[in-house]
């Protein structure tokens, strides 16, 4: 099973080394790819550039690849309930992407190709540092699966 980790926009370098980090990490369990696409310009209002970024979305997933998307109204997960989804995906042996949209959010077309909406809680929390979140948060359900002694749980 292949993970593609699909974003708008860079991130700056503190960021990137701290994103970088866990995907390595991620990496000895789960193969991950990280794409990203270009962020719209800031001349169109915030539809557009939902559209905008939308169309550069679905030009890059691959043709009938699932799609767990990020965003602040979906589904909450513990890290236990991400550790379960990801065993899922591992054994379905099907690739999946995890699409994390731009400052304004995704169109309603990236949303319509979503089989999951994954919230990470109601903050409104910068694009570029969910990206950092959901990393981290894959480390984090890979040790679960693994048995390792980097999550706590809630009991700790």
């Amino acid at each position: 099973m292949q993970l593609l980790l699909l974003a708008v926009g860079k991130l700056r370098p503190a960021l990137r080394e701290a994103c970088d980090e866990y995907l390595r990490r991620v990496q000895r369990v789960i193969a991950v790819t990280e794409r990203e696409v270009r962020q719209a310009g800031q001349g169109g209002d915030s539809v557009w550039q939902r559209e905008d970024e939308g169309r550069r979305i679905l030009e890059t997933l691959p043709s009938g690849m699932p799609v767990i998307l990020l965003d602040r109204v979906g589904e909450g997960w513990t890290s236990e309930q991400l550790a379960e989804q990801a065993q899922g995906w591992r054994l379905a042996a099907r690739d999946r992407a995890i699409v994390i949209g731009g400052a304004t959010g995704v169109s309603p077309a990236v949303r319509a190709r979503a089989e999951k909406v994954w919230s990470l809680g109601p903050l409104t929390l910068p694009h570029e540092l969910v990206r950092v979140i959901v990393a981290e948060q894959l480390y984090r359900a890979t040790t679960i699966l693994q048995g390792q002694p980097y999550h706590k749980g809630a009991g700790a």
